[in-house]
């Protein structure tokens, strides 16, 4: 894998106390709830994003989620995800987040949104209404420690293989949006990339 993890001094980018935006499935806002709580037994439906990082000649930035996560912690991802704050429109969440997680400032094209549910165990599940984006960019990735255990760019074809031959090392949302982003979105990467 190529890594550049700083190790020494990362800032903390997640917070259990950070209010999290509660949606109905039309996306209008019903309130707030702490992030963990949020998260707790079958989830409370909210606002999230995802986004697929893309270099100048296509492969994608797939992430290993750190240890330490809540949920699915170790298990590998696409390149970022989390939820906008309050005030924040879901594209500058977005962009904040690259920056946080690693260290890429790159404008974001927005594909599609879809609700889904997750468990993981007893722990805890994701209740989501993700909004899924795609990034061009090849600056250097810089993985915050806090969130990522490591990263690596990988083709797209090998993406598809690798969901397909060994699926219980990916998060459920990345295995819902990939093959969506590939039947359905296909043209909107190829187009980024062609830009």
């Amino acid at each position: 894998m190529s890594t550049s993890i700083d190790a020494v001094v990362a800032d903390i980018v997640s917070f259990d106390d950070e209010p999290l935006i509660l949606v109905d499935s039309d996306d209008n806002v019903l309130g707030h709830m702490l992030k963990a709580q949020a998260h707790a037994g079958e989830g409370v439906l909210h606002r999230a994003f995802s986004i697929f990082l893309f270099n100048s000649v296509g492969d994608v930035l797939m992430q290993q989620r750190a240890e330490s996560k809540q949920l699915w912690g170790g298990f590998w991802s696409n390149s970022v995800c989390s939820h906008p704050r309050r005030g924040e429109t879901i594209a500058e969440a977005a962009k904040r987040r690259l920056h946080e997680e690693i260290g890429v400032d790159a404008d974001v094209t927005w594909l599609y949104k879809f609700e889904y549910q997750a468990q993981f165990g007893d722990i805890g599940a994701e209740h989501e209404l993700c909004s899924v984006f795609i990034a061009c960019s090849d600056a250097p990735v810089v993985g915050n420690p806090n969130e990522i255990a490591d990263f690596s760019f990988m083709s797209p074809e090998l993406l598809d293989v690798a969901l397909t031959e060994h699926p219980d090392n990916y998060t459920p949302w990345v295995k819902l949006e990939w093959p969506r982003i590939r039947d359905a979105y296909w043209s909107t990467v190829v187009d980024l990339l062609n830009g």
